[in-house]
């Protein structure tokens, strides 16, 4: 399958796709597990390890000490489950990674790079980290340089010079030369000094194995409509509706001077919730639901089990319930049979252009948009079209009975 809207990159990362593509490079499977699902019924020996290479345990948050971290995300302290994650990805032969900051912990990232003396001191702290629990790698996850995350994040201008001059010293340390580093990412290459995406990385892959595109949360409630919460392309759609999408984001970072073959795409097992009147849900009266509907922002449904309540975030801002639906949960709440499929007078649409569906509740009035099975499928012949590295997928537990997981890896692993 050839992605129209990519025939224009450089040739690049087709050649490099091609020497990937020989063998001579096991794919990656990879996923984020969360420490603190391992209080709500989702643990380590829970996860089907024979499916993974590499497993990174979520998260290691920074603090106001460039000397220390913290394991308390969600406010549960989840050390002990890394010790045993660590354990049992090594009897499974499957590489262990920390993902140090996430969307709550990335607050003093930019301290913990701003200058040399907390650079050395921050290698000095993550390769402690790194003996301590004898990781085989380390996941960056700073949400993110140059741009302000979740609202208090300290942030220069200098944030992703900084960075990378970080990297180059943890290569330096005999520790950090010979583990495995990898960065998860927006869709858009890393900021540059004057608030824009850079338009040259090139020089971040000399230190990274790995960037994981995070091809997610694209449309969600702070959008104008209803959206695909991760969609493969959107090339294809109105030019009002193209938030981003897998195509635009590999696009963008290869040209920027990423290697394809270096590149992880991000793939999510939830999706967000919409309050969706009945009104706004069918296309023109009809049965079918309708793409890009109208919602009430000002009403925020509740997701499954997992997601988040209203309160109030580390930042002490108002917040409320998250929406996010776990596909298990949809399977859970009945939308979808214990297959995956949507189940028997549960309206339900699969858009061709973002290769995502979308779900309604006629009762509750709630619209979620998700990845299938079929999602999963498209985004695992897109990697290997691409000549991308593999996959990593936002998280372990949030699957059923490995659906989504086993989709993409008999495109990836074929």
């Amino acid at each position: 399958m050839i992605w129209p809207s990519l025939l224009a990159l450089t040739s690049l990362p087709f050649i490099y796709a091609a020497e990937q593509d020989d063998g001579c490079e096991e794919k990656v499977a990879s996923t984020w597990f969360a420490g603190w699902h391992a209080n709500d019924g989702f643990n380590v020996s829970d996860v089907p390890w024979s499916k993974y290479t590499e497993v990174t345990f979520a998260f290691a948050e920074t603090t106001p000490d460039v000397n220390t971290l913290s394991f308390n995300t969600s406010g549960i302290d989840s050390e002990d489950v890394l010790v045993q994650l660590v354990a049992a990805a090594h009897e499974n032969d499957v590489d262990a990674k920390v993902s140090v900051g996430g969307w709550t912990g990335s607050l003093y990232w930019s301290d913990n790079v701003g200058s040399a003396e907390n650079r050395t001191a921050w290698v000095k702290t993550l390769t402690n980290l790194v003996s301590k629990y004898d990781l085989d790698g380390l996941d960056f996850d700073w949400e993110y340089p140059g741009k302000q995350g979740i609202g208090c994040n300290a942030v220069s201008t200098n944030d992703t010079d900084n960075f990378l001059a970080f990297l180059k010293e943890l290569r330096e340390n005999p520790i950090g030369a010979n583990i495995t580093l990898s960065a998860a990412t927006s869709i858009a290459p890393f900021t540059g000094s004057n608030g824009t995406a850079l338009t040259n990385v090139s020089e971040f892959a000399e230190y990274l194995d790995f960037v994981a595109i995070m091809n997610y949360d694209i449309w969600g409630s702070w959008s104008a409509t209803v959206g695909p919460n991760a969609p493969l392309n959107d090339s294809c759609a109105d030019a009002a509706y193209q938030a981003g999408s897998a195509v635009s984001a590999v696009r963008a970072w290869t040209e920027a001077g990423f290697p394809s073959g270096q590149l992880l795409l991000g793939v999510p097992t939830y999706g967000h919730s919409f309050s969706v009147p009945q009104a706004n849900a069918f296309a023109n009266g009809s049965d079918t639901l309708a793409l890009y509907a109208g919602f009430n922002s000002s009403v925020h449904p509740a997701g499954d089990a997992w997601d988040d309540e209203a309160g109030f975030d580390v930042c002490g801002a108002a917040t409320t319930a998250g929406g996010l639906m776990d596909f298990w949960g949809l399977v859970e709440q009945g939308y979808l049979t214990e297959s995956g499929d949507a189940a028997d007078g549960v309206p339900y649409v699969f858009d061709n252009c973002s290769q995502t569906p979308f779900i309604y509740n006629t009762t509750t009035e709630v619209m979620i948009s998700y990845d299938n099975a079929e999602s999963f499928a498209a985004k695992g012949q897109f990697i290997i079209d691409m000549g991308l590295a593999g996959f990593a997928m936002w998280e372990a537990g949030g699957d059923y009975n490995t659906i989504l997981l086993d989709a993409i890896r008999e495109k990836v692993f074929a």
